[in-house]
């Protein structure tokens, strides 16, 4: 079944032939497509259809299309509606504006139908992955098993001080403000994992101070509750209209409201597991894969893994393994920018972006070497409006059993490291490369290496590098040389290393860890 079955294309162009040809090609695809030569038409197709991406003319008569596309950005059902543009220009003036009109992404006439077809499948595959995980918002802080923060408002000093004493004692983080005004402040500059606030306090009350947060994006799902002296059954009914958490009274004293914050805690722990479980779920649906579950078979070498992703999150790391002929495989190793949960999103969508633009380079190039690869990706990374914002490393290597050789070459990643098994000496292997989409020429260059019996190679990502000891020690590369320094022939390198790294790391990691061992039998 094509992944993309049942998705709505918009095309919006005043020239017929332009949208019969692009409706051609999507249609080729087993997509859905409607056309509107005007941006008056534009809207009453985005009215009357479920549509999943616009291509929208630049130049057109009555509205043009950035325009369009600011009208069309107005309506909160459309404020992530993936939407390319399509010009005969392509100055950097033309990809800002598109970028201020709200556009994800430009492409120029004439344009290629692989680069086309490309940039709708990852605005796509990206739309979907938002649509079940946009609205999760500070993914990291809700996941970081750190301890709780909570926020008490309240004007009465001495109450405040005794709730903090015993929320404190209780494990919690407990910061206080003396009234609403400062409690926002706080709230805003170090958002905290629960509010507890006052009702009656002068000036602002406690019903007020929630409708303040409720108008805040950043803060109004923080759960909150209501800590009142009051137990008439209207005022806790208002509290319940405004989305509270809980109620609790002051009368109850310090160790019940301990209690009820543990409770709710324990309850956010819960949902916190079951947003765990939609996003591999999510990843299953979507048949998007960081890693691959099982490692290649390649004449003459062997080949493993070992990817493990920051508490077990989809990270930012991805691998795979192309194979072009049967004496040729292509290793890819991946790593999105950004910590922990923070590029959990973009691995998903720049894993199935980079392997489409692998495929398109390797059925348009005749030679297979990774910097030519690699310089492919890079262009159509660098011109997507919306990819190039996201910065990541990727490592290219070809293999050929034939001779016995591997080409490199790297964007902006750590060096591969070589460990001569006759000799035991351990060397890298860099490549200079500018990170992928930095730059329209990431100056890529191929490095070559012949294996010796027994000889490997390793990737890793800075997951290994940069994971520290309890003494704050970083494992770094000089660790790493010296666990393969240590390692005879007659082991396995990839658990060795791996069972030292976690005794160094006492099995706690700062982020994503992947490493890939290739080598010759």
């Amino acid at each position: 079944m094509n992944s993309f079955e049942n998705k709505s294309i918009l095309i919006v162009d005043d020239d017929v032939t332009i949208r019969k040809i692009i409706s051609h090609h999507l249609k080729n695809k087993d997509y859905s497509v409607f056309e509107a030569e005007s941006a008056n038409q534009g809207f009453n197709q985005l009215a009357q259809n479920k549509i999943d991406l616009v291509l929208c003319d630049v130049t057109m008569t009555e509205m043009d299309g950035f325009t369009f596309c600011k009208k069309v950005r107005e309506n909160e059902n459309y404020r992530v509606l993936p939407f390319i543009f399509v010009t005969a220009k392509n100055s950097m003036e033309d990809k800002s504006k598109a970028l201020e009109a709200g556009g994800d992404d430009i492409i120029t006439k004439p344009f290629d139908v692989n680069e086309l077809i490309l940039k709708v499948q990852s605005l796509i595959r990206r739309s979907d992955i938002y649509k079940v995980y946009g609205v999760k918002k500070n993914l990291e802080q809700s996941f970081t098993e750190s301890t709780v923060k909570i926020l008490l408002v309240d004007d009465d000093s001495t109450l405040a001080k005794l709730f903090q004493y015993n929320l404190n004692k209780a494990g919690f983080d407990c910061d206080t403000a003396p009234n609403p005004g400062e409690g926002l402040i706080k709230a805003k500059k170090n958002p905290p994992d629960l509010i507890i606030s006052d009702i009656m306090m002068p000036d602002i009350d406690g019903f007020q101070f929630r409708k303040m947060l409720l108008s805040e994006p950043q803060l109004k799902s923080i759960p909150f509750v209501f800590l009142t002296s009051k137990s008439e059954e209207d005022d806790i009914l208002v509290g319940y209209d405004l989305g509270i958490t809980d109620y609790v009274l002051k009368t109850a004293g310090p160790r019940v409201v301990v209690a009820k914050v543990s409770a709710i805690i324990k309850s956010l722990g819960k949902e916190r597991q079951k947003i765990v479980s939609e996003l591999h779920h999510a990843a299953d649906s979507l048949r998007i894969k960081v890693v691959p579950e099982n490692f290649p078979t390649f004449a003459g070498f062997e080949i493993k893994h070992w990817h493990q992703p920051y508490h077990g999150i989809p990270g930012g790391d991805f691998i795979d393994y192309f194979s072009l002929d049967e004496n040729n495989l292509a290793v890819i190793l991946g790593d999105v920018m950004g910590k922990k949960w923070g590029a959990w999103y973009f691995a998903f969508a720049y894993a199935g972006y980079v392997r489409s633009a692998i495929r398109v380079a390797l059925e348009t190039t005749k030679e297979f070497t990774p910097s030519q690869l690699l310089q492919q990706v890079n262009k159509s990374v660098y011109q997507d409006a919306k990819i190039s914002e996201v910065f990541a490393t990727l490592s290219i290597v070809i293999i050929n059993n034939k001779s016995n050789s591997l080409k490199y070459s790297g964007a902006g990643d750590l060096p591969l490291i070589y460990k001569n098994n006759t000799t035991g000496e351990v060397q890298k292997l860099q490549s200079n490369g500018l990170l992928l989409g930095f730059a329209e020429q990431g100056n890529y260059h191929d490095v070559s290496l012949t294996f010796g019996k027994n000889d490997s190679i390793f990737m890793v990502t800075d997951g290994i590098i940069e994971s520290r000891n309890s003494s704050g020690e970083q494992f770094g590369t000089v660790q790493l040389f010296e666990t393969l320094k240590n390692i005879s022939p007659e082991m396995d390198t990839l658990e060795e290393i791996k069972k030292r790294f976690k005794l160094f790391t006492d099995d706690k990691f700062e982020d994503d860890v992947s490493l890939i061992s290739i080598s010759l039998k």
